[in-house]
Order: C-alpha cells, then sequence, then structure tokens
C-alpha cells in the first residue's frame, strides 16, 4: 500500500494551542485525522513568558492529537506572531557569471540566501525573504525570471523579522516537548493560506487574524503579500476591559463575550440585563447588554483604527494599491456579533468573515471549519507542502488501535472474572 505523507501543523497561541495532523487526499483537499486542543498557559500577546507551561501545554495538545489520530507526531511546521515581529522591504541583486546559461531556481535561492544574511539589528533574525518582483538586466516588473536570459538579477523582497529570543523560546518549548521544529512561519501568512482565494490575493485584500494577544495584518495585492503587521492587542484585552468594566472575574467576562457580546452597542435595549451569579453567597450582579456593547465597541474601535492606520501606510489610498477584495477577518476574535458592520463602518472597505472550510475534505469535522482555527490550518498547508513528516497508514494505526482496545476488554473480562471467584470463595 502508497504510503501517504502526513503532516503537522502547531499553532501556539495566547489563548489555545492546537495540534492538528492531516494529510491531501486524492483531490488534493486537506483530510485532518487528529486534532489536539490546550489551554495556552504560559503565552502573553503571542511571546512566550512561561517556558514551563508553555512545554506543558504543547505537550497536552500533541497527546490529544495523537490519541486523536492513532500516529505519534515528531515533525511540526510551528507558528509565530508576537508584538516583537515587524517587516521591512529590501532591494538586492546578484550578478550571474553564465550569462550563456537561463536564470534557474538556484539563482533564486542564492538571491534570497544573500538577502537572509543582512546583518540586522543585535538581537534580531529575519524569519522570512519573500520575494515580490524581479528584474533581468534592464526589464523591471517581472513575476517568473526562471528560464530567461541576463546577466543581472534583480529584486525587492518583503522581509518579516522577529527576536532572537522569542523565536529561541518556541523553538525550546518545542524541543523540550520532544519534538522537532521542521518549519517556522508568521500566523497572519499561514491564516492567508488557509481563508484566502487566489482571486482575493490578485485583486488585493487585507487579512486580519484577531487573535487572543494580537491582531494580525497580511496584505496581499497582484497575489503577492505587500505587507505585514502586528497590533499587540487581541480578544484578551475586551476581556479584561468587561471585567473592569463589569467588576466581574475573567471567566465570567469570557463568558459575556462570547454569549451575549456585540461590537455594535446600538442594538441593544435599555432593559436588556443579564444576571451573574455572586462570588461565595454574595448577591448575584446585573449587567446591561448595552453597557456591555458599549466596552467592547470601544476596545475594537481602538483596534481596528491601528489596524486601518496600517492599511493607509500600506497606501491602500492609492489607487494602484487598491484593495478591490476589502477586508477577511478571521482568528476567534472574528466570531464576536456584529464584528463585519463595524470594520465595513470603520474603514469602508468590503468585509467578509474568513473560513478555512474551502481547503477542507468533505467530511470533516465541522468544528476545524471554524475562523478559530484558521491558522492551525494554514500551517498544517504549509507543513504538507514542505513535506514534514513521514508516519504509518492510519489503517495501520487503526488496527493497532483495535488491538489495544481487545487487550483491555481481555483485562476487564479477567479482572471481572478473578473479581466473581474471589465472591464465591469469600461466600
Amino acid at each position: 500500500m502508497e504510503k501517504k505523507e502526513y503532516a503537522v501543523g502547531l499553532d501556539i497561541g495566547t489563548t489555545k494551542i492546537v495540534a492538528i495532523i492531516g494529510c491531501k487526499n486524492e483531490y488534493g483537499k486537506i483530510q485532518v485525522i487528529g486534532v489536539g486542543k490546550s489551554q495556552s498557559l504560559g503565552v502573553k500577546r503571542g511571546v512566550v513568558n512561561n517556558i514551563t507551561q508553555t512545554i506543558d501545554s504543547i505537550r497536552r495538545a500533541v497527546e490529544e492529537a495523537e490519541i486523536d489520530s492513532g500516529l505519534k507526531i515528531s515533525n511540526v511546521v510551528a507558528g509565530i506572531a508576537g508584538q516583537h515581529i515587524k517587516s521591512l522591504h529590501h532591494s538586492d541583486y546578484i550578478t550571474r557569471e553564465r550569462i550563456e546559461e537561463v536564470i534557474s531556481d538556484e539563482d533564486i535561492e542564492r538571491l534570497k540566501g544573500q538577502v537572509k544574511n543582512l546583518h540586522m539589528l543585535p538581537g534580531e533574525e529575519i524569519i522570512h525573504v519573500i520575494p515580490q518582483d524581479y528584474k533581468v538586466d534592464t526589464q523591471s516588473e517581472i513575476t517568473e525570471p526562471v528560464g530567461m536570459y541576463g546577466s543581472r538579477l534583480e529584486a525587492n523582497f518583503h522581509v518579516v523579522v522577529g527576536e532572537i529570543a522569542s523565536i529561541k523560546n518556541i523553538s525550546r518549548c518545542i524541543r523540550d516537548a520532544n519534538l522537532n521544529m521542521a518549519s517556522i512561519s508568521l500566523e497572519p501568512i499561514a491564516s492567508s493560506e488557509a481563508v484566502l482565494s487566489i482571486e482575493e490575493k490578485e485583486a488585493g485584500v487585507a487579512l486580519i487574524d484577531i487573535g487572543g494577544g494580537t491582531t494580525d495584518l497580511a496584505i496581499f495585492k497582484d497575489g503577492i503579500i505587500r505587507h505585514t503587521a502586528v497590533i499587540p492587542f487581541g480578544g484578551n484585552v475586551i476581556t479584561e476591559d468587561i471585567k473592569e468594566g463589569c467588576s466581574i472575574i475573567e471567566r465570567q467576562a469570557e463568558l459575556l463575550k462570547v454569549k451575549f457580546g456585540s461590537a455594535w452597542p446600538g442594538e441593544n435595549r435599555d432593559n436588556e440585563v443579564v444576571s451573574i451569579p455572586g462570588l461565595r453567597g454574595r448577591d448575584p450582579k446585573e449587567i446591561t447588554l448595552k453597557n456591555l456593547s458599549k466596552i467592547i465597541h470601544a476596545r475594537v474601535v481602538e483596534i481596528m483604527n491601528q489596524v486601518y492606520g496600517e492599511i493607509k501606510n500600506y497606501g491602500h489610498d492609492d489607487q494602484k494599491k487598491k484593495l478591490i477584495a476589502g477586508i477577511v477577518l478571521t482568528g476567534g476574535g472574528s466570531q464576536l456579533k456584529h464584528l463585519k458592520q463595524l470594520v465595513e463602518f470603520i474603514t469602508g472597505m468590503d468585509t467578509r468573515i474568513g473560513y478555512p472550510n474551502e481547503h477542507l475534505a468533505g467530511n470533516s469535522d465541522p468544528k476545524i471549519a471554524s475562523p478559530l482555527y484558521a491558522t492551525s490550518v494554514g500551517l498544517l498547508m504549509q507543513a504538507i507542502e514542505l513535506k514534514t513528516t513521514d508516519v504509518e497508514e492510519p489503517e495501520e494505526a487503526e488496527e493497532s488501535k483495535k488491538a489495544n482496545t481487545k487487550k483491555i476488554k481481555l483485562w476487564t473480562s479477567i479482572s471481572k472474572g478473578i473479581e466473581k471467584f474471589i465472591t464465591e470463595v469469600e461466600e
């Protein structure tokens, strides 16, 4: 039987850690065979601030995914975000000695390698080097130079930079969880793989991934990534505002936000009230939904104004840089009620919610098609392309599971027999 190539995406977020195992089916869709999720205890705003807790959270998520799939995880493609991430634009070139030969992939890699060796500020490291367009001799605006003749190859690059310490901390947590980090990817780039169509990337689109600790932005135009940014605020600051504004505990604030929260205060009437149980015998606390949505609205407007500022910095007002496909919202925070309408009001741009279901096989678990799993699915897609993992067939794993189940049933039967025998002897 042909051995399928399975891969693993590991999303280390501020609120959750997700390990997702899958492969491509015969139709080219992503077949997810195992998902593990745990609460993220050692990460704040996308950055690891407690090594031990993060390792434990990764282990729990991985163990759950292994049990779900019946496979053993070894290599992963991990996501990175956080307020330390920044991007810049850089131009570089190489001179080719063998001009009688056409430009090859090796030439492209040599040029990218030259950019990767750029001297950054102390404590910084290059994560991604993404070519935007090329110039061969005097001919510019080339998207694919391979196969062309020329002596000088030049390119404009989008370079994503992060702090060495933050990258090493993630790497150490993964290593100490007995895993190998095959690659690391910027999370909004991974999310874009899962939720954006080729047509949207071509027309021009801004992907806004609202996570627990950060809000990540990735802008595409003409099929190429043009701008990335990380806003150091996410869903957790909204929860914190509700907690402070309503004088309740964090767990209650999160439940209020998810169940009754709205980004648009106008839709709630003054007499709509929700009752929160009091602590240790205290009287219940009544909170009006209008007041709740006012607290949420104020913080969401602040976050979206910062994101829109980044979109303007890219040059959205320029006709050539106009984002015709508008905005796509994804991530757990995108599920906030009436957020789409508020974003359209602030930016004046068409907006939709991005779901990763387009790339998933038809029989996939519906919960994975949630915006909550957009980054996880995107990381899995990247891992499959990189061919990071070789594991046993699920049929073999299923047989192994069945064998274990038989053993458990056998031991259960034996132990019941022993108990019965002891009872009879005692009688």
